[in-house]
């Protein structure tokens, strides 16, 4: 199966930074995009960044300019370099993953890391 595995949460005080990190595993998986979604308390699952298997980028509008999201396709993992925290970037993180897994293609999510940012 396929398994995500999520770390760098934590909590920063405001205008702080955080890395995230989420390694992917699976035996015969071919992973596309990966990304990370936050949601906040009482708020819906929001896209935060995504970056293709080409290297495209996309960013929230609210974390642009502030965050960086990478990869390192050999090791399969993603990160988001966030920067300038603000209190309102509080949520619990997910890493999401676009992948074929045995032939089928799927979607699949990390266990969330808690990213708390103190004013």
């Amino acid at each position: 199966q396929v398994q995500l595995v999520e770390s760098g949460g934590g909590l920063v005080q405001a205008g702080g930074s955080l890395r995230l990190s989420c390694v992917a595993s699976g035996s015969r998986i071919s992973i596309n995009a990966m990304g990370w979604y936050r949601q906040a308390p009482g708020e819906e699952r929001e896209l935060v960044a995504r970056i293709t298997s080409g290297g495209s980028t996309n960013y929230a509008d609210s974390v642009k300019g502030r965050s960086t999201i990478s990869r390192d396709n050999a090791k399969n993992t993603v990160y988001l370099q966030m920067n300038s925290l603000q209190p309102s970037d509080t949520a619990v993180y997910y890493c999401n993953v676009q992948a074929v897994w045995r032939g089928v293609a799927g979607a699949y999510w990390g266990q969330g890391t808690q990213v708390t940012v103190s004013s």
